[in-house]
């Protein structure tokens, strides 16, 4: 009760307050018989997690083919697929039931620049190669499976999805008469960004995009991170996510611009048709970034709040529970709370997970977590610095940034240092 107290804390509503607490107090009603209880819960989120597969397009896709890695026989050993399929499907949206991976191609490329067909013009002026993406393991989102054995994880090659950041840099007010001064942030920006290979790509305040690290390598942009779906689950984001970043500041009184909102859904377009990225798969930093020393979700904060989902072509993912809790008992404070200025949908979601799996394993909710914790210390122990060895699992990225920072990183703090020269 104090966790949903808290929650409800942060309403400011009073009609939304009280809907909230009727809905997480309304009594649970058990709907299968204890012989099939014991699986129940890891079902549901399978059926949460799958989504329908839309048609693969014709464009680059084909070229930049995904690799193909089957859901865990684990997970799903007590129920088809297609079962799980049509569960899913009919708990979801229209936008995300539909499953519609945008059909984008190429149209020109030149040494500088390249130009999509959705409208989309990269600027390439300035890309850089970093250290090439490695393989990444998948964990199985059995937790009854040992982290670290060769059954116990699989391992992707390309991009599976996208995270975007906010850059944390010094914004200026977008006016016509500061226009001098913001174009010499959004460059200073960029070579800070450069020198660190700090994300894929970044979208100024005139919604110019700009290739950063080259797609084929890994950018230091996720840090240690957590996120899940149908396949499994992804430690540690830099090579198996694709970084995004806007050139904002959380808490700024200026959102971003309608530009690069309109960039932002173009680049996703373009992102989501070349690798076959779910919709599901394209969240915020603070949704998958932690905390290992505290355990703790969004050690960094960036998008804790207002990501425009829906402008950008998206479902509303702040609704899908978050597998740094549900997987890996991590948590949350009343600190958190305030930053994303409402309780996400994720949030009640992994809370229900772990309490049901609790309860068909017999525990409390509090050991249960505990339990959790212990595999993502035995995952974690395994990243080494390299990738995955014949041992156990490399690093797949220990980004930018250590454990428990939040808002500003070392790219915003450069990046004002050489701010503070250009003349107001």
């Amino acid at each position: 009760m104090p966790k949903i107290d808290r929650r409800a804390e942060c309403i400011a509503d009073p009609i939304e307050r009280l809907r909230y607490l009727r809905r997480v107090t309304a009594p649970e009603r058990r709907l299968l018989p204890p012989g099939r209880l014991r699986h129940a819960a890891w079902l549901t989120l399978a059926a949460m997690l799958v989504l329908v597969p839309g048609p693969r397009t014709k464009s680059a896709a084909g070229t930049f083919a995904r690799e193909a890695v089957e859901p865990s026989s684990d997970v799903f050993r007590n129920v088809s697929a297609k079962q799980i399929a049509d569960q899913s499907t009919a708990s979801q949206s229209p936008v995300e039931a539909s499953g519609a991976i945008p059909h984008v191609w190429r149209v020109e490329r030149s040494r500088t620049s390249e130009l999509y067909s959705n409208g989309l013009r990269v600027d390439l002026t300035f890309q850089i190669a970093n250290r090439p993406r490695a393989q990444y393991p998948i964990f199985s989102l059995a937790p009854s499976i040992p982290a670290l054995t060769g059954r116990g994880w699989k391992t992707g090659s390309t991009p599976i999805g996208i995270v975007y950041h906010t850059t944390e840099s010094l914004i200026a007010p977008f006016e016509e008469d500061q226009n001098r001064r913001l174009k010499q942030l959004g460059r200073n920006l960029i070579d800070v960004i450069r020198e660190e290979r700090a994300y894929h790509y970044l979208i100024d305040r005139f919604g110019r995009v700009f290739a950063a690290v080259a797609e084929s390598d890994a950018a230091n942009h996720a840090g240690k991170s957590v996120w899940a779906d149908a396949q499994g689950i992804y430690v540690n984001l830099n090579d198996s996510f694709l970084g995004v970043a806007f050139e904002a500041q959380t808490g700024a009184t200026e959102a971003v611009t309608p530009a690069q909102i309109g960039a932002a859904k173009a680049l996703t377009e373009m992102l989501r048709s070349r690798y076959g990225i779910a919709a599901g798969n394209c969240i915020t930093h603070a949704q998958v970034s932690v905390n290992p020393d505290n355990m703790r979700i969004a050690a960094h904060t960036d998008w804790g709040s207002d990501f425009p989902f829906a402008a950008v072509g998206l479902p509303d993912n702040y609704a899908v529970p978050l597998a740094s809790m549900y997987a890996f008992g991590f948590d949350y404070d009343a600190t958190f709370l305030r930053v994303a200025g409402r309780p996400w949908g994720g949030l009640d979601a992994g809370d229900r997970l772990i309490e049901k799996q609790a309860a068909v394993e017999g525990v409390s909710a509090a050991r249960y977590r505990a339990m959790l914790r212990r595999r993502y210390k035995d995952i974690s122990s395994g990243f080494g610095t390299t990738g995955i060895s014949s041992t156990g699992v490399g690093t797949a990225g220990l980004g930018k940034s250590g454990p428990g920072t939040t808002g500003r990183n070392s790219t915003a703090i450069k990046e004002e240092a050489v701010a503070e020269e250009v003349a107001k």
